[in-house]
């Protein structure tokens, strides 16, 4: 808490704070296993890029929320509002003439942002369940001012006569879907160094040391709220970047992005990884996603039954989800070669 506090009150952190967190930030080998599972899986599956593009987005989407939710302990509902938000924005300007792929992104980056902004000085004022509260009730409000912008949204038909532009004026969006698989990668690959970069500051670690206790960072001088409001509309960018990406591939915006299910299911992807341990929006969402799909296919009635026995089994297993699990399984194993070492 050193680092924090002497941080907090702008001066320089102390030197062991300084090498503890160069430390952290070296890069190790498994840090480039996603990547390259994600390369890998362009050449293995072409059949199959539409569904790598749905994970890829998903990850985005749940890196921001981990962003809040694991770091610095605002447990948000409504996530999805600014997912929407940027997803609407693309495809606002698509559907006018403005479809360059890279145009739409950076305004919907901004737009979600600023929202994030404007919104989280208002609702981070409260804590708890009346913050859940807060978050839910702003999506249920987009999504209803959205259904009643027909002229504008499409309303519950959504958004369908987008025209997006070639990728940087070279590559058309191939049905294979090739060219927006690539898209989404680079996109996540920009999005994740921007998270990975926050963690690692000192700024990261003083939002850890607020998620853990913010009355004692307050005391020892550090601002809180204004961490937190710069916090949420960095996540709140982010959500957007990934609605912005997510409308742009699929050439379409539906209603239903900025519903509370869309968003209660980007929560549940990192919870069933295990939040606050940055790789895990990279395990939750292509086991989501491809277990959906899958049960879907073996029982199409009660898919979302054994969907939810999955769910329940990681939870009582395992308190800090997959990676939580693999975590006890390590320690376990190390203890076992303990007691064997003569």
């Amino acid at each position: 808490m050193l680092a924090d506090r002497t941080y907090s009150r702008g001066d320089a952190p102390p030197p062991q704070a300084i090498a503890d967190i160069v430390n952290r930030s070296r890069l190790r080998v498994a840090d480039f296993v996603p990547w390259v599972v994600a390369l890998a899986s362009f050449f293995l599956f072409p059949r199959s890029l539409s569904l790598g593009t749905e994970v890829l987005v998903a990850v985005l989407f749940v890196l921001s929320i981990d962003l809040v939710v694991g770091y610095a302990g605002i447990v948000t509902l409504g996530h999805g509002a600014f997912f929407g938000l940027g997803a609407y924005c693309a495809g606002v300007l698509a559907v006018n003439g403005f479809g360059d792929p890279i145009l739409g992104l950076m305004l919907a980056a901004v737009l979600a942002g600023v929202a994030g902004l404007v919104s989280g000085a208002i609702i981070l004022r409260a804590q708890g369940l009346t913050l859940m509260m807060f978050t839910l009730g702003t999506l249920l409000m987009l999504e209803e001012a959205a259904n009643r912008a027909g002229r504008l949204t499409g309303g519950s038909d959504g958004l369908s006569d987008m025209v997006v532009k070639p990728l940087l004026g070279i590559w058309d969006w191939d049905f294979f879907g090739r060219t927006g698989y690539c898209y989404c990668l680079v996109v996540l690959l920009f999005g994740f160094i921007v998270v990975r970069t926050i963690v690692m500051s000192p700024f990261g670690r003083s939002l850890r040391g607020i998620r853990e206790n913010a009355a004692r960072m307050e005391a020892i001088g550090a601002p809180v709220r204004r961490r937190l409001i710069v916090v949420y509309a960095i996540s709140a960018a982010l959500a957007g970047t990934a609605g912005a990406v997510n409308a742009e591939v699929h050439q379409f915006v539906a209603l239903n992005v900025l519903s509370f299910e869309f968003s209660a299911s980007g929560l549940i992807m990192l919870i069933l990884a295990g939040p606050g341990r940055l790789y895990g929006a990279f395990i939750g969402p292509p086991i989501y996603i491809i277990a959906s799909h899958q049960l879907a296919v073996l029982d199409p009635t009660y898919w979302v039954f054994w969907l939810g026995v999955v769910l329940i089994a990681v939870v009582m297993f395992g308190r800090g989800g997959i990676l939580g699990i693999a975590d006890n399984l390590i320690a376990w194993s190390r203890a076992g070669r303990k007691k064997r070492a003569p």
